[in-house]
């Protein structure tokens, strides 16, 4: 899946010489956590977050501190340079963005111009979509030896039984090379003849883990 499919295009910026006071309106306002600030040419010269405000912004507890600082213009405390994604990357590249990073959000640029924006939010939804999770359905975690042929076998057992498969991952077993886990989420809310016919397959079904079935 490709970042385009999963951005916001309706973006909210800033520009460098905007107030701090401003950008805590904007955030407040709009329910969000970063903006953008960019050029007169719509290039990305920083990003702000709401923690970066928090940081600046004089606390209520206390009474006597300077609040002119909300005065100070954005490009004060504004992250830059920015880390951006094209809207053809694949959004597994957003992700390890994110985690290597530990950031929570990427504008997306064309040209070197900000079209949208992708948030940590954005991504999780989407990869709850991807998993099949919101619809009725069941999953069954099958350890398989790594070779090659192993996924369509199981798959065909699975359309012989006139089910649809929502989703397939594949992750590897307690970090073996000889060995993966192939998780299925099918559309079915009793997987148990499945189940009985790919442990009669020989395949040894980790998930469900049913006392007193034996694998």
């Amino acid at each position: 899946m490709l970042v385009e499919e999963i951005m916001s295009d309706k973006i909210i910026t800033l520009h460098a010489e905007d107030k701090i006071e401003e950008a805590l309106v904007l955030l407040n306002e709009n329910h969000i956590r970063h903006i953008p600030v960019v050029n007169s040419d719509q290039h990305v010269i920083g990003i702000l977050s709401d923690r970066d405000i928090r940081d600046a912004a004089p606390s209520v507890l206390e009474q006597n501190q300077n609040q002119d600082i909300l005065k100070n213009k954005v490009s004060s405390i504004m992250t830059s340079p920015v880390i951006t994604v094209h809207p053809l990357d694949f959004i597994e590249d957003v992700a390890s963005i994110f985690y290597e990073h530990e950031i929570a959000c990427v504008p997306v640029t064309k040209n070197n111009q900000l079209i949208g924006i992708v948030t940590e939010k954005d991504l999780l939804y989407r990869l709850i979509q991807l998993t099949g999770i919101h619809e009725q359905s069941s999953q069954i975690e099958v350890r398989v030896p790594n070779k090659v042929g192993v996924l369509p076998k199981i798959t065909q057992v699975i359309s012989e039984r006139n089910t649809n498969i929502s989703s397939v991952f594949i992750y590897p077993y307690n970090d073996s090379l000889t060995e993966k886990v192939i998780v299925l989420r099918v559309q079915t809310m009793n997987p148990m003849p499945l189940i009985d016919e790919l442990k009669r397959q020989g395949y040894d079904v980790i998930w469900p883990n049913i006392p007193g079935l034996q694998r």
